[in-house]
């Protein structure tokens, strides 16, 4: 009994400050009635175990704490959105930066900027309220997107949203998705370096957010999306992806791809070397990008539990597998580990362990990693040379080779063994048919990637000019956009 009473007093201590003050006889309403031991302990035991509140959404008769964001989950997730936006600023330009010539290093880093700032912005006023919105649910419009309810984030503060998590706040969870959607995109600046005009790279990312990344984020994590297999009990899809094989890797390369080829090849592709000006930037980047990763893929539980924390040891395993096995190539084949080979290995290995991090076990991680390892080696090194496209920082070879793979070993792998939320909705076909759904989920991605960029490409090449002109590019688009040198050798 006297534990009992230190528990409700620590749960007393806990909520006071999250609450709002009692309205007293002076408005006219009476006082709602305190909360119960049972109540303040049950609240308790769910924001520990991150179940939803012990009277569901009943708020009025759930206990205090059930209106207010927990403040550990909250703040494990402020901490991974933080490493998201590190993903992009400074790691992708830094490891993008090195691999270009010196005279073009400062193209990706103000492309990867601007995107930052382009994306936010679009996120602010519909992107957000396109993904996570409901309210065009049964319309015509609700097939594409959302909804339009947190247009210019108006409603969005610090009260969770139960759709999508239980515990931390609506404003955390909206910041922390807004970080998927700017590297998303940057991830393309990898295939067009050094031959596309910024103001055509911002022109295009703006049609290709509406066009491809909204629509492909809300079907595939919106409460109300087509393939949201594991929460929407009415998905026509109904696929999985943890963090983002499908919505930022399969969607990004694939359409790096077509883009690269319409754009056509750097002046000298193929007659002169185009080697990386800085292997260190590079590996600094790379670096930064693992770290990172922990924040894309641990931080998609949204919340600091146990699937949290699978997620992040499958990250580990998978990336470090994966640089390992890329390098023991190289050295089988060529009699050394090169420094970009490692580097490449380790991103491929993040890459594939995206859609599965939070449901895949240890070892499934590590066959991950040895695939991961494997078959982008083949399509950087030979599919690359012998089709000849110029995917400039390979792209293509690492992220849409990547994500297609990581989404068919997640339907192959994934056990609700290691996430429950699989028997929600799927624990019929988990292990079944489940790669039969992701191969759908595929074809959807390729088709909408490759038709919009497309459509995006020619239309852009008509309204302002994808390339600039030979001799701007000869220059360097460091001098020609931006005016500026990345180094200075005579200062």
């Amino acid at each position: 009994m006297i534990l009992l009473r230190l528990l409700s007093l620590a749960v007393m201590m806990l909520a006071a400050p999250l609450l709002p003050a009692q309205q007293g006889p002076e408005t006219g309403k009476p006082a709602p009635a305190p909360a119960s031991l049972e109540q303040r302990v049950g609240d308790l035991e769910a924001y520990v175990t991150n179940a939803g509140p012990r009277a569901g959404d009943d708020k009025a008769a759930a206990g205090p704490i059930a209106a207010a964001p927990g403040p550990g989950h909250n703040a494990f997730i402020m901490v991974c959105t933080a490493l998201v936006l590190f993903m992009t600023l400074p790691g992708l330009f830094l490891f993008y930066g090195g691999l270009v010539r010196s005279k073009n290093v400062l193209s990706v880093v103000a492309q990867c900027f601007a995107l930052a700032g382009l994306v936010s912005i679009l996120w602010w006023a519909f992107g957000y309220s396109l993904v996570f919105g409901k309210s065009f649910d049964g319309t015509t419009l609700g097939r594409i997107f959302g909804g339009s309810e947190f247009f210019f984030l108006d409603g969005v503060g610090a009260a969770p949203n139960g759709d999508y998590a239980y515990w931390i706040s609506q404003n955390v969870f909206a910041m922390f998705q807004l970080m998927f959607a700017i590297i998303t995109p940057a991830l393309i600046v990898g295939a067009v370096a050094e031959r596309m005009k910024f103001s055509a790279v911002m022109l295009f990312m703006t049609g290709w957010m509406f066009l491809v990344y909204f629509p492909m984020a809300h079907h595939v994590w919106g409460a109300t999306g087509e393939m949201n297999g594991v929460w929407n009990a009415k998905a026509s899809i109904k696929a999985i992806d943890f963090a983002g094989g499908t919505v930022v890797h399969m969607t990004s390369g694939w359409s790096a791809l077509l883009l690269c080829i319409i754009l056509g090849p750097r002046i000298g592709f193929g007659r002169r070397a185009m080697t990386p000006h800085s292997m260190v930037l590079c590996a600094v980047g790379t670096g930064m990008l693992w770290v990172g990763w922990y924040g894309f893929n641990a931080g998609s539980a949204l919340s600091a539990d146990g699937v949290g924390a699978q997620a992040f040891m499958t990250t580990t395993l998978a990336a470090a597998v994966a640089a390992f096995t890329w390098g023991a190539l190289e050295w089988v084949l060529r009699r050394h580990a090169s420094i970009l080979g490692l580097c490449s290995g380790a991103v491929a290995g993040l890459v594939v362990v995206t859609p599965a991090a939070g449901f895949v076990t240890a070892s499934s991680a590590v066959l991950i990693g040895v695939i991961a390892g494997i078959i982008p080696f083949l399509a950087v090194v030979y599919l690359k040379a012998r089709l000849g496209y110029d995917d400039a920082l390979d792209t293509f070879g690492v992220h849409a080779v990547g994500g297609t793979i990581g989404a068919i070993l997640t339907g192959v792998l994934a056990t609700a063994e290691v996430n429950g939320n699989l028997n929600t909705n799927l624990k019929d076909i988990v292990g079944r048919a489940l790669l039969t759904e992701q191969l759908k989920a595929i074809g959807v991605t390729l088709i909408l990637s490759l038709v919009a960029t497309a459509v995006l490409a020619y239309l852009v090449k008509a309204l302002v000019g994808l390339r600039p002109t030979e001799e701007d590019e000869a220059k360097g688009l460091d001098i020609t956009d931006h005016g500026e040198e990345g180094y200075n050798y005579n200062s």
